[in-house]
């Protein structure tokens, strides 16, 4: 168990923006603090149709004023031979790099390919170090990326005990983790993980994950396990306010949290309609594109809170804490989720909401100078800005994509094209390219203009634990 001193607290909700500036009369000067932000599938396509929509294509983002810009390059290797490299990353192992510096095969959870080691991350060594820890993510808490800095597990779909054993993944996939059950010797299910440590603040998704019996209990649920090692449980927006807990857990939702925003009557990016001869004939007949859409409240949503919301009162929490700094890294999740579904609306939201999460932590480094904050992607998704018309039409030729289109109408006037893809299965894949950082100046000559997540994960553990 980490010793944790008696902090400061904040009662109410509204007051959380302000309250998270408290932390400059708790923690001396030379504290560090790092604010590590993923956009989950967030590669420059996402980016640019996000900017295109939120502030028009003259205009910038948020993410677009930071002074320190790099590309980035995703790295996977195979399972069976570590040599061997992949060009297509998944949540998991890129999520495990930017952790622990190690490259891992896709499915992996801060554990290494062939020999499934445990890999130490940022979040145990910092942690160990006196540091604070947060987790914050639109995901369920166990899901690939914050799994990734707070648990180890050989494949990522092990979540809860009851997903240990011959449990079904997508596809049918039969799902394997019994090496890792406790009764054998190891750590248990991502959910049980969680609940046995001592991390500060974990906010999310996931309810669903810790309703589940832990394994060797007859009755006791994991909430029950987490709420023995001392956690505050939180389940609604609400309960943010009254956070008095050392160590708190919150879950809004039963998964992955909801979006903000949907198409319009929530259609997704749909496929064009050839006509009988163009589908006999490239040179002949017509095509119909799907008809134009705009993005509107998912009605989903709710009470939802917002990445925002939760950024907030994990600084709050965190910066009012009598230790060397913190570590906070905050997901935006379903910029990647939406885009397997085909949704252009809800990734963008979404991005919206990590433009927001950005928002307050710089309104935190205000009195926080040392506190360095990194944005970055895990991986690149499908969506592709395309002509939502093709200019190869004006040749009297009636082209189209071969995938799923989404024509949205923005608010400056215009129509912006977005594709799907990779495949002609109901969920998109993510894709090999380069990913972006953008960072505050803290991180001037930390990166030159191209690094790896290895990379980044040296970057945090010198600024941190090595300072210079």
């Amino acid at each position: 168990m980490f010793e944790l001193k008696a902090r400061c607290k904040s009662t109410a909700l509204a007051a959380l923006a302000v309250s998270v500036l408290c932390s400059s009369s708790v923690i001396a000067a030379e504290n560090r603090n790092v604010i590590l932000i993923i956009g989950d599938g967030m590669d420059s396509h996402q980016i640019t149709a996000a900017r295109n929509y939120l502030v028009g294509a003259q205009k910038t983002l948020l993410l677009d004023s930071l002074p320190v810009t790099a590309m980035v390059q995703v790295q996977a290797v195979d399972d069976s031979n570590p040599t061997k490299s992949l060009y297509v990353s998944d949540s998991a192992n890129s999520a495990t790099t930017l952790a622990t510096g190690i490259i891992t095969s896709p499915g992996r959870i801060a554990t290494s390919a062939g020999d499934d080691k445990d890999l130490q991350t940022i979040a145990e060594q910092v942690k160990s170090a006196g540091f604070g820890v947060g987790i914050v993510s639109t995901a369920s808490v166990t899901d690939a990326t914050p799994a990734s800095f707070i648990s180890h597990i050989s494949l990522r779909f092990c979540e809860n005990p009851g997903m240990m054993e011959n449990a079904e993944a997508l596809g049918g996939v039969i799902v394997d983790c019994s090496d890792d059950l406790k009764a054998r010797g190891g750590l248990g299910s991502i959910a049980e993980q969680i609940a046995d440590n001592d991390w500060d603040i974990v906010l999310g998704g996931g309810a669903k994950h810790f309703e589940v019996v832990a394994e060797g209990q007859q009755e006791q649920t994991v909430f029950e396990q987490a709420q023995a090692n001392a956690y505050q449980i939180v389940t609604t927006a609400e309960g943010l306010q009254n956070m008095t807990g050392d160590k708190v857990l919150g879950l809004f939702g039963p998964s992955t949290l909801p979006v903000r925003w949907q198409g319009t009557d929530g259609r997704k990016a749909e496929a064009p309609e050839p006509s009988i001869l163009r589908r006999i004939d490239w040179r002949l007949g017509s095509v119909s594109l799907p008809d134009t859409m705009k993005c509107e409240d998912n009605p989903q949503y709710g009470a939802t809170p917002s990445l925002k919301v939760m950024t907030e009162a994990a600084l709050s929490h965190l910066g009012q804490q009598q230790s060397r700094g913190f570590f906070l890294m905050i997901e935006s999740a379903s910029i990647d989720k939406q885009s397997h579904l085909r949704n252009p609306c809800g990734s963008i939201g979404e991005l919206q909401q990590l433009e927001e999460s950005l928002q307050s932590a710089l309104l935190f480094t205000k009195d926080n100078p040392n506190t360095l904050i990194i944005v970055t992607a895990d991986h690149g998704q499908a969506a592709q800005i395309i002509p939502e018309t093709s200019s190869y039409n004006a040749f009297g030729v009636a082209v189209y994509t071969p995938g799923h289109i989404a024509r949205i109408e923005t608010p400056e006037g215009s129509i912006m094209g977005i594709n799907y893809a990779t495949n002609d299965f109901f969920l998109e894949e993510h894709t090999g390219t380069d990913v972006s950082l953008f960072a505050n100046a803290q991180a001037r000559g930390m990166f030159s203009g191209h690094t790896s997540q290895a990379g980044i994960y040296r970057a945090i553990n010198r600024f941190l634990l090595d300072p210079q």
